[in-house]
């Protein structure tokens, strides 16, 4: 095969020492690589040698740099149940599928896609199913899934199922299974592509001798059908509607975005108005035609479904009805996903196609039926217990892993409430190779593949999603719980043709459109804060690095010096009460609050906080990032996650060394927005967002340092400390000798125009982006922003710097205060002026009347 003849290009033959193990068939169960005479597969002979040909250190080395490319994509997931993102696994053994196998359960995907779209029509239609009896009305009815407000939808009837999801896998007698369905907003797909994407550049020649079908067609007829929706006929607006960065897939989601060119948006950034859907952004209302939505059916509407939740847009199910947006897949489809469905599935077939699927479905048993139930209670020890209808607060239950006592528990559970449970028998899943621990293992696993329609028929994704468990007795495989998955690889006997697009008429219209302000309001605000937030954190680590530098100074200063640098830390990060209390306990043993300054991630202020929301605004903007800057915030976060080892082991000597690796990537991310980021209004707002939060932390290192007056041989370290964190030490030194003034320190700091972070400079910069930011109907008069801007950089140009030193009868230089007071008064209004215009349009909204149903679901 080619794969054997590409050896030499894959990787050089290896010592004996560094050869793979053979891979030996797994004991029991189906396994993918053997034969039923126990014989190896060709084309996974082929895959098999070329691997090994590699050797240990090497297959490792390509398993370690697709780990390392995932990690700096950002590919993560969040389960359910967790706080915290888990890194992405990708095993580097793709799962193979031969042409002939593809074909038969391709085919059995078309037929399964569109039996469900015409079951959708029917539930929420003329309801034929219940009507002749081929499903009992409890199936429909008792679904929380099933949405009443949705009923009778004209859009729904004519739309259907844009996109559907499989689960199968391969049972003990070679058989292709079916154990699940998704239809609300099938997860996967984007990280089937990613996982295609990284195995591509791992195995390049591999890959590329190899006949694999591509994925580009999926995605392309997924395009196409969306543009097709469109309620004008015209070129559509098209936006992906995500819960957002706490999502448990919230990278798919800014994936697909990014992948077929759609604005990412979550539900505060529609409104419904006039009876349409628009997005708020910085033009103004941007009508929206089409929704690709990752939001569950129950949080879409908070007016007629869930009316505490803003995950939604209120008013979108009328839009819906009024066919003025198409939302796919439609509001309601998760009623499709209940277990229940899979009992009567092969006569809701018999029913619609007078065909039976011709890819079985799992043995199912509904408790609410009471042959079923006898059936249940009977074999419970070797069942698969799991809700009728989906869940996130409910699991599935192994029978044969529970005690005797657990599993008389679980029969009266069953018996209290039957309506809700289903069984289904225990198949054990198909075995295929995995790479552990330097070997090739049997591992089970389950693949979901999708299918998209196009004009008149769907088109299945050439494989999928595989997940793989992380033992070889893993009874349920999931990527939520295992985290580890497999490129899927469908064989092709001749070699694919390269599809490429049909240029669309509108394209030029659509390139004109890329340039107007349509950025969602809560993306620019995301741009804002990031930037103030890497800047706030930039300054903490300067300051606290600085600080501890004095503090461990070979020239020692006095209790009352040490204490103006301590009562700084307090008032730049505004951790009060801090040093600022009168605590001469905690001035001299300052390790303990300085650590809760940097570490204290519930303390506002603190460095971890700060670090923390920036990572947080990252991931909200993650669409717009590109790769190096995607990198640099992993870089961040992993700097984060080990920041109070390298501080607890170095605090007692040179803790500054601890903060550097964090300033070196704030830094770079710092060079990267404003080296390679495009000058628009997301660029541009991450600018102001930086050059308000450092004018603003500026002003207060100022007033923390220089307003009090300091003893004589004071003055020089706190100016010095001054001119430190501000990276302006050198420049004074190389400008004013060895003179020490307060005056000249402040004219650099401050006035001079030519530092880029002098406060004048600063403010200048404000305002050149505020004056760039649009603002429709403005007319010859100047906005609010814009004179609040402009009477701070007069009010800074305008200052007698020799008069705000001269000091009072208490010795603080309160002219100086007083200025840098209203100064940070001024900060904080434009910070406000701006919000106000550009961020915030919240419209309050209530339900009529709250659904008694709403407390069961």
């Amino acid at each position: 095969m080619s794969q054997q003849q590409n050896q030499s290009q894959e990787g050089s033959q290896t010592s004996d020492s560094n050869e793979i193990p053979i891979y030996t068939l797994y004991k029991e169960g189906y396994d993918e690589v053997y034969q039923v005479e126990g014989q190896l597969t060709g084309y996974w002979e082929g895959l098999l040698q070329n691997l090994s040909s590699l050797g240990i250190e090497n297959l490792s080395q390509r398993y370690n740099k697709a780990q390392r490319i995932l990690r700096n994509d950002g590919v993560t997931y969040k389960p359910y149940d967790e706080s915290k993102n888990r890194s992405w696994k990708l095993d580097p053994v793709p799962l193979v599928l031969d042409s002939q196998t593809w074909e038969s359960i391709e085919s059995g995907l078309l037929q399964r896609a569109e039996l469900f779209d015409v079951l959708l029509k029917d539930i929420y239609g003329r309801q034929e199913l219940i009507r002749q009896g081929v499903i009992p009305p409890e199936a429909v009815f008792s679904n929380p899934g099933f949405l009443r407000p949705c009923f009778g939808s004209v859009a729904i009837a004519e739309q259907g199922l844009l996109l559907c999801a499989v689960d199968m896998l391969r049972t003990p007698d070679h058989h292709v299974t079916i154990i699940g369905d998704r239809t609300q907003s099938p997860s996967g797909a984007g990280n089937a592509l990613e996982n295609r994407t990284v195995i591509n550049r791992v195995f390049p020649s591999l890959f590329r001798d190899t006949q694999v079908r591509r994925l580009t067609v999926f995605f392309q007829s997924m395009r196409h059908r969306l543009n097709q929706l469109s309620p004008t006929g015209e070129l559509p607006n098209i936006v992906v509607l995500t819960p957002g960065s706490r999502s448990e897939s919230y990278f798919e989601h800014a994936y697909l975005a990014n992948y077929l060119g759609y604005s990412l948006v979550q539900g505060r950034d529609l409104t419904v108005r006039n009876g349409r859907v628009w997005t708020k952004s910085l033009g103004g209302l941007t009508r929206v035609d089409v929704i690709l939505r990752r939001v569950d059916d129950f949080f879409c509407d908070p007016a007629e479904l869930k009316s505490d939740s803003y995950l939604g847009v209120p008013g979108l199910l009328e839009v819906v009805r009024s066919k003025k947006v198409a939302v796919a897949n439609p509001i309601g489809s998760a009623a499709l996903e209940s277990a229940v469905y899979l009992k009567y599935i092969d006569n809701i077939s018999q029913f619609f196609t007078g065909k039976t699927l011709s890819l079985p479905t799992a043995k199912t048993y509904w408790a609410y039926d009471k042959q079923d139930m006898e059936f249940i209670l009977d074999n419970i020890h070797r069942l698969v217990i799991k809700p009728s209808f989906k869940s996130r607060d409910t699991y599935s239950v192994l029978g044969h892993r529970l005690k005797s006592k657990q599993l008389d528990e679980l029969r009266k559970k069953i018996l209290a409430n039957p309506l809700r449970i289903v069984a289904q028998e225990f198949i054990t899943p198909g075995f295929s190779p995995t790479w552990e621990d330097n070997q090739l293992v049997p591992r089970p696993s389950v693949l979901r593949s999708f299918a998209v329609v196009g004009d008149s028929f769907y088109t299945v994704m050439p494989g999928g999603l595989t997940c793989t468990g992380q033992s070889d007795d893993a009874s349920i495989i999931n990527h939520h719980i295992a985290g580890l998955s497999k490129d899927t690889w469908v064989l092709t006997e001749e070699p694919e043709q390269q599809f490429s697009p049909a240029s669309d008429k509108h394209d030029v219209a659509h390139l004109i459109q890329e340039q107007l302000p349509t950025l969602p309001s809560r993306v620019v605000e995301n741009m804002f804060w990031l930037g103030r937030y890497a800047v706030r954190a930039e300054f903490a680590l300067r300051l606290l690095r600085t600080v501890f530098l004095q503090l461990n100074h070979s020239q020692q200063f006095s209790e009352e010096g040490k204490k103006t640098l301590l009562i700084a830390v307090t008032k730049v990060t505004e951790t009060f009460p801090g040093f600022t209390q009168s605590d001469s306990v905690l001035l001299s043993n300052p390790e303990t609050e300085l650590m809760s300054v940097i570490l204290d991630e519930k303390r506002a202020g603190s460095l971890m906080y700060s670090l923390n929301e920036l990572l947080e605004c990252a991931e909200e903007v993650k669409p717009l990032m590109s790769a190096d800057t995607q990198r640099v915030v992993n870089d961040i976060r992993d700097e984060v996650k080990v920041l109070g080892n390298a501080l607890k082991y170095d605090f007692a000597s040179a803790p500054e060394e601890a903060l550097d690796p964090l300033v070196t990537s704030l830094l770079t991310f710092s060079g990267l927005v404003h080296e390679s980021m495009i000058r628009g209004y997301g660029w541009r707002f991450i600018e102001i967002g930086r050059n308000l939060e450092r004018s603003y932390q500026t002003m207060l290192l100022i007033r923390a340092l220089i307003t009090p007056v300091q003893k004589e041989f004071d003055k020089d370290i706190i100016l010095e400390t001054l001119l430190l964190t501000l990276e302006a030490l050198i420049t004074y030194r190389r400008r004013f000798r060895a003179r020490t003034d307060v005056v000249s320190g402040l004219v650099l700091t401050i006035m001079d125009d030519s530092n880029p972070r002098s406060l004048h400079y600063l403010l200048q910069e404000l305002q050149k982006h505020i004056e760039k930011l649009p603002v429709p109907n403005a007319g010859p008069l100047l906005t609010p922003e814009r004179r609040t801007i402009i009477g701070l950089l007069h009010k800074i140009q305008l200052s007698d710097l020799h008069g705000l030193c001269v000091p009072n009868k208490e010795n603080q230089r309160n002219k100086l205060d007083e200025l840098m007071e209203q100064s940070q008064d001024l900060i904080n209004e434009l910070s406000g002026l701006l919000s106000d215009r550009y961020f915030d349009h919240m419209e309050s909204y209530q339900q009529i009347q709250k659904k008694q149903w709403e407390e069961e679901l």
